[in-house]
């Protein structure tokens, strides 16, 4: 089979790409992804996300681990990806934040032409519909429904009273002129009448809708599993699916998809890489590209839980499992109530220093208690506060076990590393006590988990170090710029190969200061004029 693009990996940025590439009936695409259809009911419930995530069983995740980290007490990380159409905003908490418009001008800053805020701001508001409608800073017609929730907990509002009883501003809008302050989240999430309060995912946004346009083929449960190369000229893609190989031709471009993880797996198992690491697995060198899988950022979380005698949440319980059968039985009735919720349901942006002129911190606020990223169970009702650094100067790396293309790449985040995100951390967990501690939670509030009697430094440091997770924000790994690491120009063409971009959150040369998936749609918006652009 032939194809003017071949595009590999359906998520956020694959997704995306095949339905805007596609809009010119004159070009032929083709979409290869490792996972399924992304219709299951558990993605168009957004509470069954509990049954996603934890990765036990791997259910649309790929579940990756780190290697053993030392600024982690030696802990391995647990690392969920989305495995299907949809990628992780098939499996995320549906969160619509975009980052600080600094972190767009900072890309600018290092290179990357075209990539600044008033230039990339288009791109959001072109992918968004927001049910507040359109403005100087949002989309009202785009294909991606960004939605106020459906029925958020009366703890998530005791939450942004806490906040503003600790000086902490109410911002009704994390994407608007100002990020800093504590408010509820808009979700990516249906709000009209047939699909009210289902997930909307990326596929669900851009590709489910035009699956039947003649010059789109998607192939799903397809492992790609190498780039195919004449001299270097990326040609085509091969694939594993139902225990066969196959292989597919590109006319024009192989636009790799696949995320912070899999893409500079892709590359490496392909001949593009650092020429070290490939050799150590007998990979034959085809481009000597040392910044492939280097530069890995991702925003290291601590969460504070607390017990709590309100049964009006998520919590195992008599009580909680009736909740959870009224709430399926309203869900399926008109979208609302407590299963369309997205957990996170309030949260805040914050300076750890008033001097400083961005937040440097993130709370998301969880109506239940979060362990191990839901694999430890607890029985009762409670709630949960996360805590992230949101620009670390730690610097990590993806590399390979093995040329076995069907192994899980090798991840080290290298969390902690620089003493700057420790020293951080430490005051942002502070600053969480000290607002769940405030009287607007006082009727919630029952009991400190983990943490109780904690109180110097070195104690809260050594939890931090013993419990301290990912939130799900991978980049870096396939870095745009211009210097000699970077990966992808800032037309996101791999450099020194020829018909081969990059198009996901790895290309993003520093994390933004929030989620990372609406950044990844607006970077697929981008990418699109950029190709159509190019022929």
């Amino acid at each position: 089979m032939v194809f003017d693009y071949v595009i590999v990996g359906g998520g956020s940025g694959g997704a995306t790409l095949a339905a805007r590439l596609s809009e010119d009936p004159t070009v032929s695409v083709c979409l290869l992804e490792a996972g399924g259809s992304g219709k299951d009911l558990l993605i168009r419930v957004p509470a069954a996300v509990v049954a996603m995530l934890p990765g036990r069983p791997k259910i649309n995740n790929w579940a990756f681990e780190t290697t053993p980290q030392a600024g982690l007490n030696g802990r391995k990380g647990f690392q969920p990806r989305g495995k299907t159409l949809g990628g992780s905003s098939a499996i995320n908490a549906m969160l619509y934040i975009r980052g600080h418009r600094s972190d767009y001008d900072h890309w600018a800053e290092l290179g990357c032409e075209g990539w600044s805020f008033d230039e990339v701001l288009p791109y959001f508001k072109r992918s968004e519909s927001n049910e507040r409608g359109p403005d100087a800073l949002h989309g009202g017609d785009g294909p991606l429904q960004v939605s106020e929730q459906q029925t958020p907990r009366p703890v998530s509002h005791a939450f942004v009273d806490a906040c503003a009883e600790s000086q902490v501003r109410r911002n009704d809008d994390f994407n608007g002129p100002e990020q800093e302050g504590a408010g509820h989240f808009q979700v990516t999430q249906f709000r009209n009448k047939a699909r009210n309060g289902e997930r909307c995912s990326a596929v669900a946004a851009y590709l489910h809708p035009v699956m039947d346009r003649k010059n789109l083929t998607v192939i799903t449960g397809a492992h790609a599993t190498a780039i195919k190369f004449a001299r270097k000229r990326a040609t085509g893609v091969s694939y594993r699916r139902k225990g066969a190989d196959h292989t597919i031709a590109a006319r024009r471009e192989v636009i790799l998809c696949g995320g912070a993880f899999n893409s500079p797996q892709l590359l490496m198992l392909s001949g593009v890489g650092p020429a070290d690491e490939l050799a150590r697995h007998k990979i034959p060198l085809v481009h000597d590209l040392p910044g492939v899988g280097r530069n890995l950022q991702d925003h290291l979380d601590f969460i504070l839980n607390w017990k709590s005698k309100d049964p009006d949440m998520f919590g195992l319980g008599v009580r909680g499992a009736i909740n959870i059968v009224k709430g399926i039985l309203q869900w399926r009735k008109n979208g609302t109530g407590l299963i369309a919720t997205p957990y996170a349901e309030s949260g805040a942006f914050l300076k750890s220093d008033p001097s400083l002129d961005r937040p440097d911190l993130q709370l998301h606020f969880i109506i239940a208690v979060v362990d191990d990223h839901g694999r430890k169970l607890h029985m009762g009702y409670g709630y949960s506060c996360h805590v992230c650094v949101l620009r670390p100067y730690s610097r990590g790396e993806v590399g390979l076990y093995d040329a076995n293309p069907l192994s899980p790449p090798r991840i080290d985040p290298n969390y902690l590393a620089d003493e700057r995100d420790a020293a951080l951390m430490l005051k942002g967990v502070k600053m969480v006590r000290r607002i769940l501690e405030a009287p607007a939670l006082a009727k919630y509030r029952d009991k400190e988990f983990y943490m109780a009697g904690v109180t110097s430094d070195a104690d809260i440091m050594q939890h931090i170090r013993n419990r301290a997770d990912t939130i799900y924000h991978p980049v870096g790994t396939c870095k745009m710029g211009i210097d000699d690491m970077a990966v992808v120009d800032p037309q996101l063409r791999v450099r020194g190969i020829n018909g081969l971009r990059v198009v996901d959150a790895s290309v993003m040369p520093t994390l933004v200061g929030g989620n990372t998936n609406a950044p990844t749609i607006m970077i697929a918006e981008k990418a699109a004029d950029m190709i159509k652009a190019a022929v």
